[in-house]
């Protein structure tokens, strides 16, 4: 427990802000997949015959598609696992592109899973132009930080979140007996 970090109020407050930001985002893009599965007052009548399909997250729609939502992620869709084009990293890892692009709303968005295997030699620190939410789904996760010129180091394991804001210089790092997998969301600046 000597090398744990002690939680502050405002770490902890600013780690529930960024977690409410990602719950509501969730949120809204869970309220735009189900919209469509309510049939208009017009159509109640009818039984639905939707067909159900999966869409590749690189298959972006097309034009028309995109400038009526107002974004270029276009129509709200699922997207299989198996349909996440998968690439290895350096380290040994893998990388899984869910979705990239603009929201309707405006906000540029790239999200993408990732896959770091036990003693994999991290990403060297690195600044981002950007803003990242990190969900850790299984392993423990080091995220090297810095702040006034000074690296600092924490710990997250599984249901964990970390924020990377705009312009920190940081990396992460594998420090568990398992694979650690993660779900990453960058949003604004350079995340298309």
């Amino acid at each position: 427990m000597a090398g744990m970090k002690i939680l502050t109020r405002r770490t902890a407050f600013i780690a529930l802000l960024a977690l409410a930001a990602c719950v509501e985002l969730l949120a809204a893009l869970h309220a735009q997949v189900h919209a469509s599965e309510s049939p208009s007052p017009a159509q109640s009548a009818q039984p639905a015959q939707t067909p159900v399909r999966t869409m590749p997250a690189y298959d972006l729609p097309e034009p028309t598609v995109a400038a009526a939502s107002g974004g270029t992620l276009g129509a709200a869709r699922v997207i299989a696992y198996d349909q996440m084009p998968a690439h290895a990293t350096g380290n040994g890892g893998e990388s899984r592109t869910i979705a990239h692009g603009t929201l309707a709303t405006g906000e540029s968005v790239n999200l993408h899973q990732s896959m770091q295997v036990v003693g994999a030699t991290p990403n060297p620190l690195h600044v981002i132009q950007h803003s990242e939410f990190i969900f850790v789904r299984e392993g423990t996760l080091e995220f090297q930080h810095e702040v006034a010129g000074k690296v600092l180091t924490e710990q997250v394991g599984p249901g964990g979140v970390i924020y990377v804001a705009f312009g920190t210089n940081h990396t992460l790092k594998n420090v568990g007996t398992v694979p650690a997998q993660y779900f990453v969301i960058a949003i604004g600046g350079d995340a298309k």
